[in-house]
């Protein structure tokens, strides 16, 4: 793989590796001065403050911020030299609590999750449980970045993993401006390397799915015309298949807010999600039936909250005194970033939350 296109904020010592500037920037400017309303202000416009957790069905789990790519728009500020490892033993209380709880699905993510050395006997383990919807969040080039992982699509079969990848666009330029040299190459290999053990084909059970998010300072285009041309172009020039294309707003945290602020696009963005606005998407977006545990172990109502040290609004704070119970129904903590899962057809690790 070529040279990574940058470093993290954590290492470049930037003082947008700081969750509260970044929370600070949200809460000021043009919503301090009420050019634009807050995301409070505009779901109460709506009746739907406070924004309330229903039945958790998706326990999404950050493995660790260790990745071998370091792409321009990460809202997790993941790369090599991101040391933060969820341990063994955090993943033992996890698997504790899935014996218990009534999520059906179980999402692992990182940075590069397959990175965590305790990764495949994690999802061993939790195999043997029973969860129905398995997934592990790829970004396709890690299977290919070591001899260590090119077994991987094998290991994927064998438990029958849903794998989710990253796949910015079906062209080597967007690809790797938006992920780093050499990243597209990689993928593809990695894609055709899962379509051989049956990974994406047409009736194959082996889901393969991938995600589309902006190379810039704009919203996503339609989730359903973007399949269309991403499957064309990949089958036509790579024989490649897969079966859903999830289009995910980047939101205004950590990498993609630096580039904003850098590019002197943060407040036209900003613009864009609240104009954007969607109530019928906020009935829907991932923080109402997800939970996010970070790597060490503490519970978040989305991923991007978790990125912003925003832990959720409940007694229960960590996987090591869960209570189900503490949790269903809690309010969900919110700031100005939320408009990103609101927009449009609003967005989500799913992809468009409405029809």
């Amino acid at each position: 793989m070529g040279k990574l296109k940058t470093q993290s904020l954590q290492k470049r010592d930037s003082d947008l590796a700081n969750s509260n500037r970044q929370l600070e920037i949200l809460s000021n400017g043009i919503f301090a001065d009420g050019e634009l309303p807050t995301f409070k202000t505009k779901i109460s416009e709506t009746n739907q403050f406070p924004l309330k957790a229903k039945k958790l069905e998706i326990l999404q789990i950050n493995v660790g911020y260790m990745c071998n790519q370091v792409c321009e728009h990460c809202h997790v500020d993941a790369g090599p030299d991101r040391k933060e490892i969820m341990t063994r033993e955090t993943m033992q209380q996890i698997l504790d609590v899935i014996k218990t709880t009534g999520a059906h699905t179980l999402d692992l993510t990182g940075g590069a999750p397959e990175m965590n050395p305790n990764f495949r006997w994690f999802v061993e383990e939790a195999s043997k449980i029973g969860i129905s919807d398995f997934i592990v969040r790829s970004n396709l080039t890690i299977i290919r970045a070591n001899k260590k992982h090119y077994d991987l699509p094998d290991f994927f079969k064998k438990h029958n993993i849903h794998v989710v990848s990253s796949m910015p666009h079906w062209t080597r330029g967007k690809t790797d401006k938006q992920r780093g040299e050499g990243v597209f190459d990689m993928s593809i290999t990695a894609l055709q390397e899962l379509n051989k053990r049956g990974y994406g084909m047409p009736d194959s059970g082996l889901k393969l799915d991938l995600v589309y998010n902006p190379n810039g300072a704009y919203l996503p285009g339609d989730q359903v015309t973007m399949e269309k041309d991403f499957k064309k172009a990949l089958l036509e020039d790579f024989d490649i298949q897969f079966h859903n294309l999830f289009a995910i707003t980047n939101l205004p945290i950590a990498r993609f807010l630096d580039y904003l602020i850098a590019s002197e696009n943060y407040e036209d963005y900003m613009y864009s999600l609240v104009e954007a606005y969607n109530p019928a998407a906020v009935e829907n977006v991932m923080c109402t039936n997800t939970l996010s545990v970070s790597w060490d172990g503490y519970l978040f109502d989305c991923d991007f909250n978790q990125m912003l040290a925003l832990p959720v609004n409940s007694k229960s704070k960590h996987i090591s005194e869960y209570k189900e119970e503490l949790l269903e129904g809690r309010n969900i903590v919110i700031s100005q970033h939320c408009y990103g899962c609101t927009a449009g057809a609003g967005s989500s690790c799913q992809g468009v939350v409405t029809d």
